[in-house]
């Protein structure tokens, strides 16, 4: 409440530029908040010098008093000030005032500085003329200007890199976070830009050298995980699954371990970066991985690359995870590498029937069926689009809930409808030909819910991939009953389960191929070698084009779609060829 006067002023700002400091330091969280204590200690220079500010912004307020005050005991504390209030601006990425702030510290010193050379980043240069009062006279401070100005010039590359890594703009971000990596700052942090720099270079298609980044991150903070992440990742990228493996390997055990925080052999400062560079992207890019995600993770790529048996154990240890309450585990932040929880279980039913446990395939199918039976309606309705409206229909809003209810109920739909697809095909494998069909059929009757139904309204473009889905399961449900009818001597079922499926598919070789075999156990051979020359006529590459515009097939329906392969295209070909050839000879 004491009046402002000149003498002890400097005394004034130095004890609050510590006490500040101190806040941030006790604190030990990123800053957020306006330093209202800043304002107040400007309003009081001002008021010692007979002026008035109150209506002012701060960065009004800045330019008022550094032009005008020009008290020479003033211009340390004030220039000690305005490098804190430039962390905090940093802090709120306002970069603009940031710059505008240090030209003004650096021309109140001499109006020739503050020159930005050509080619060089302009805040940083600014940041970079701005000449520290020297502290040889002035009061103690509990962290020096010039330490707080290396922070703050790595902090400001840190920030921009990160802008320009999220703009894509990868030449200039790798740059600004080379320039950081180079700057004052603590080894947890250093990391951080490391793993960053690598997620650049992997963006800019350079794996390898992403990997020299991210492995110089571990070096210098073992317990930086985010960084064996994307360690991973870059291996997937360079097709070193045995890499990958074991780097996810590494990350799981060393998750598993929580060991605690590594003391650091940095010196401490109440200041530090990590406390003015919180941006999203930084999150996205640092996010840690729960166990269960890299252990599912671990799951999916052995089952992609092939190694069943492992893939089974992964699989497997995931599952006993959800008897520890996976939700307690796993953020519901929408940045889960977890699928939703049937997939995951009808992934796992894949691997366990690639295994030759068909048994248990059979027994998390039930669980993926009996789960989400509930959930579907009798009857799901999906409008074709005849033309898009011009303008939005009234109830848009409620249109779009309608919409994402029966895309979930189409979700549902396909979950349950390849559970008892998988199911069908495990008991193929057991021998058991009436129970495959019983639970084909039961996929297919599952499907007769989707009514499709003409209309002007733009919902089966939304909706195109669940569709898709479904027919695909239908498909090579009439593909696996099919061949199970063939099985069971049952020729003229088969027929028509494979002349559906070309209704659906047409063209698709292995529908093709069993319709022909189909023809030829019924004796109808003209027809067979009929259907087969026209299946060899279509346009080279057709069936081949029309595979690639298809959207990739779920992990837990490749083993059903190889199963649905037709496994002797080269021994029916000869034979329809040796009969083509002997009724040419009868005909001549």
């Amino acid at each position: 409440g004491l009046p402002a006067a000149l003498p002890v002023l400097p005394l004034e700002l130095t004890v609050l530029y510590n006490s500040l400091l101190c806040t941030v330091g006790a604190s030990d969280s990123a800053i957020k908040e306006e330093a209202e204590g800043i304002r107040l200690g400007l309003l009081r220079v001002l008021e010692a010098c007979g002026a008035c500010g109150q209506d002012l912004g701060m960065e009004e307020l800045w330019q008022k008093v550094l032009q005008e005050v020009t008290v020479e005991e003033l211009q340390a504390p004030l220039h000690h000030l305005g490098a804190l209030q430039a962390a905090w601006w940093l802090a709120a990425s306002r970069l603009g005032s940031v710059a505008g702030l240090f030209q003004l510290l650096s021309t109140a010193e001499d109006p020739r500085r503050a020159h930005c050379s050509e080619g060089q980043n302009e805040l940083l240069s600014i940041i970079k003329a701005w000449r520290v009062p020297p502290e040889g006279d002035s009061l103690p401070l509990v962290q020096s200007a010039r330490d707080l100005k290396e922070i703050i010039c790595t902090a400001a590359a840190f920030l921009q890199g990160l802008q320009e890594l999220e703009a894509g703009n990868f030449p200039t971000a790798l740059c600004l976070l080379q320039e950081a990596a180079g700057g004052f700052c603590s080894k947890k942090i250093l990391a951080q830009i490391y793993t960053c720099l690598g997620c650049c270079t992997q963006r800019m298609g350079k794996p390898q050298t992403a990997l020299q980044h991210l492995k110089r991150a571990l070096q210098v903070d073992f317990q930086c995980f985010p960084a064996l992440s994307h360690v991973a990742a870059a291996y997937h990228e360079l097709g070193e699954t045995d890499a990958e493996m074991q780097a996810l390997t590494l990350l799981y055990e060393a998750l598993g371990k929580n060991p605690p925080a590594a003391a650091s052999s940095s010196p401490y400062f109440l200041m530090q970066t990590e406390l003015l560079v919180h941006t999203p992207v930084l999150t996205s890019l640092l996010r840690h991985h729960h166990p269960s995600e890299v252990k599912y993770l671990l799951a999916r790529r052995c089952l992609q690359d092939g190694r069943v048996a492992d893939a089974v154990e992964h699989y497997l240890d995931f599952l006993s995870l959800l008897q520890e309450g996976l939700q307690q585990q796993v953020p519901l932040d929408g940045c889960s590498a977890l699928p939703r929880m049937p997939e995951v279980f009808l992934e796992a039913a894949s691997a366990l029937e690639q295994a030759g446990r068909h048994q248990d395939a059979i027994t998390v199918c039930e669980e993926v069926i009996s789960q989400t039976t509930d959930l579907i309606p009798r009857v799901l309705q999906v409008e074709e689009r005849l033309e898009q409206p011009e303008c939005p229909l009234p109830g848009a809003g409620v249109a779009a809930g309608l919409l994402s209810q029966k895309k979930e109920s189409l979700c549902c739909l396909a979950w349950r409808a390849a559970g008892y697809l998988q199911q069908g095909c495990s008991w193929a494998k057991l021998g058991e030909s009436k129970e495959a069909v019983t639970q084909f059929s039961r996929c297919l009757s599952d499907l007769l819910r989707v009514q499709l139904h003409r209309s002007g309204v733009k919902q089966t473009e939304n909706l195109q991939a669940e569709v898709e889905l479904l027919q695909k399961i239908r498909l090579l449900s009439l593909i696996g009953r099919g061949m199970q009818f063939l099985e069971l001597g049952r020729q003229k079922e088969a027929l028509l389960d494979f002349q559906h499926s070309l209704q659906i598919s047409p063209g698709d070789p292995a529908a093709a191929s069993y319709l022909v075999q189909a023809l030829w156990k019924l004796n109808r051979k003209q027809e067979a070698a009929a259907q087969w020359q026209k299946f060899c006529q279509g346009s080279p590459g057709e069936n081949g084009q029309q595979q690639g515009q298809e959207r990739p097939l779920p992990l837990y329906l490749v083993s059903c779609l190889e199963q649905a392969m037709f496994p002797h295209s080269e021994i029916l070909a000869r034979t329809i060829q040796d009969y083509l050839e002997a009724a040419a000879q009868d005909t001549s």
